[in-house]
């Protein structure tokens, strides 16, 4: 009886050391898929955006009975009323912003944190803004586990933008307002640009270019459907700040 048990146990753990090793390749299969039928074919070419998006773990980043859809063609709820983005919209915005490493960026709407885990090997420091102080506290915990050392996460109002570590090289917004907020390009360098979605229903994704003479230029993308950037009477001016721990 004693013997049986004494194989048995080590069957079982062998079976489960191997699933280990099986799960911890199963998702970047799906990502090089993701990359290569979403993305690329979709005319995504910038190479440090490529690499960011097959690199960066997104089902670590959606809600666990969900994993299995993290790197399907499609956005998912990540709880109080927000979502993740569709894998393509996320790599367009960032090709948006035409990075080349050195950047200083402004995210409004932190939600998950997948958008600033894909930002965070691309550019010098992303500072995050998000108004829903649970997805704040949870998304900065799950980056600091996961080491994104440049990325501040804030508990805060993205109309108000983040002054204390303004002028930014880009700002990128990852819920859509009615109108631009005069706050962010207040806050943006000559020559940076916001990558936002703008609309109420109709929804569109711009890139908006701050001029020498303070003057905007705009110019279209694509229609979008993003959820709604809200003000908050609940948080304070200045928020609660998450460093991520160096």
């Amino acid at each position: 009886m004693y013997q049986i048990k004494f194989v048995i146990i080590p069957f079982f753990f062998c079976l489960s050391c191997a699933a280990e090793k099986t799960d911890a390749g199963w998702w970047q299969k799906k990502a090089d898929m993701m990359v290569k039928n979403q993305l690329e074919k979709r005319g995504i070419h910038d190479e440090g955006v490529i690499r960011s998006m097959r690199e960066t773990p997104r089902h670590i980043f959606v809600p666990e009975n969900l994993r299995d859809l993290a790197y399907e063609d499609g956005p998912l709820p990540i709880g109080e009323g927000q979502t993740i983005s569709q894998p393509y919209i996320v790599a367009l915005m960032t090709e948006l912003l035409e990075l080349n490493g050195d950047e200083r960026i402004l995210e409004i709407g932190t939600g998950s944190g997948y958008q600033a885990a894909v930002l965070s090997p691309l550019v010098k420091k992303v500072y995050s803004i998000e108004i829903v102080k649970s997805l704040a506290e949870r998304a900065s915990e799950k980056l600091n586990e996961m080491q994104y050392h440049n990325v501040v996460v804030k508990w805060g109002d993205g109309y108000q933008g983040w002054a204390e570590y303004s002028p930014y090289d880009a700002i990128i917004v990852t819920a859509a307002p009615d109108r631009i907020p005069q706050t962010l390009i207040d806050q943006m360098k000559i020559g940076g640009r916001l990558v936002l979605p703008v609309g109420t229903y109709f929804q569109k994704l711009k890139v908006v270019t701050k001029m020498r003479d303070g003057e905007t230029g705009e110019k279209n993308i694509i229609p979008v459907r993003f959820v709604p950037m809200v003000h908050s009477e609940k948080t304070s001016k200045e928020g609660s700040k998450f460093q991520i721990s160096e």
